[in-house]
């Protein structure tokens, strides 16, 4: 059961991520609806720096940020798939995932919006369960 719950967080991870990257880099979804935001984006620099737009900051995050859930994804189905027994042997590995997905839940309540919050949190639950079976 604890592969499967493994299995069904990473999936949902792997999902959202890479709907967000191909929203990010392949459609407006992302850009705002008055034009003249997005203009006034593309014109102007961060404080940090002006080797940037705040536009390009912008779509680089949102894609840097569908990576990390790729990520996860990525290292996690196979572990859970093909070395089942790393996760049995390490409290590290195991809890990992827990803490990855309750950082980008508080991130979803407080800045995004309820598909997200919905998936990472069904994501979340599924890693919990898998971690107490995993370590009880």
């Amino acid at each position: 059961m604890d592969k499967l719950l493994l299995i069904t967080g990473a999936a949902i991870f792997g999902i959202l991520g890479t709907i967000h990257l191909i929203y990010t880099l392949f459609t407006s979804k992302f850009s705002p609806y008055d034009g003249a935001v997005a203009e006034a984006m593309k014109s102007t620099s961060p404080r940090l720096t002006r080797e940037t737009t705040v536009w390009k900051a912008w779509i680089g995050f949102n894609a840097s940020h569908s990576l990390g859930a790729m990520l996860l994804a990525a290292v996690y189905l196979p572990l859970a798939i093909n070395h089942h027994e790393l996760l049995q042997d390490s409290l590290w590995f195991s809890l990992l995932p827990v803490l990855v997905a309750a950082s980008y839940l508080v991130l979803a309540k407080k800045y995004w919006f309820k598909i997200p919050f919905i998936g990472i949190l069904i994501a979340l639950v599924c890693f919990i369960g898998a971690a107490w079976l995993l370590n009880a």
